[in-house]
């Protein structure tokens, strides 16, 4: 515990994401552009999927056109999951709630429980439609929550990699 928070101290006082052979690590991977290229197939199908559920509370029809695009969304959620999964593994050397991306897996675990709660409530039959709409639409707003944390992060760490506008003044000097 002491390691992880004096390491959390560092990178907080550098503002870095990525030790240095974290990073080269990170672009020798193709784990890398396999999230780069899931996550917004993930949200094109959540848009779709969304749009289904709205069409279904709105009119009662379509509920099993809503149902599937719910499966299909969980099933990339689940690719992006497990591959996530290797990545971090791969770039930071565990599996999961590596320090640079600790609560962003902490929401993740919730983002996954809330769809698998969707899976058994649908296969079961243990929720009327509506309330398993209502669920899904839960589980896609902690997705959203999710993919804002990703998005923020990931923004840092960009904007820490570039130099700041007085040394690219003292550089064109």
């Amino acid at each position: 515990m002491v390691a992880r928070s004096e390491r959390l101290r560092t990178q907080g006082r550098t503002g870095q994401l990525y030790t240095p052979e974290q990073r080269r690590r990170r672009d020798a991977t193709p784990w890398t552009i396999v999230q780069g290229v899931l996550a917004p197939v993930q949200f094109l199908v959540l848009l779709v999927s969304v749009g289904l559920i709205w069409r279904y509370l709105a009119t009662g029809e379509g509920l099993a056109a809503a149902n599937a695009s719910i499966v299909v969304k969980t099933l990339v959620l689940y690719a992006i999951m497990i591959t996530g999964s290797i990545w971090e593994k791969v770039v930071f050397g565990k599996w999961l709630f590596a320090d640079a991306f600790f609560w962003e897996d902490v929401v993740s675990m919730l983002v996954l429980a809330l769809h698998t709660a969707y899976l058994v409530a649908m296969f079961y039959g243990l929720l009327p439609a509506t309330e398993l709409m209502l669920l899904a639409l839960a589980a896609y707003a902690t997705y959203a929550v999710n993919a804002a944390q990703f998005l923020l992060k990931l923004r840092a760490a960009r904007l820490a990699t570039q130099p700041a506008p007085a040394q690219m003044l003292g550089a064109a000097q």
